[in-house]
């Protein structure tokens, strides 16, 4: 079964991310190891649809 997953992120979280996965990348990259997976997701993110959400609180 191939599940998908949403995770929405706003702009600091989104940075933050691909920052952290860029540098995994670069890690993994002067360690000799392959970082095709990294790239994939790193792409998903970096290409990923800006959408815009209202988020209502309700205090108790």
């Amino acid at each position: 079964m191939n599940t998908k997953y949403h995770v929405y992120l706003n702009y600091e979280e989104r940075r933050l991310v691909i920052k952290s996965l860029n540098d995994l990348r670069n890690r993994l990259i002067s360690e000799g190891k392959y970082t095709d997976l990294i790239d994939e997701v790193l792409v998903k993110v970096a290409n990923a649809k800006i959408k815009k959400m209202k988020v209502v609180s309700k205090s108790s």
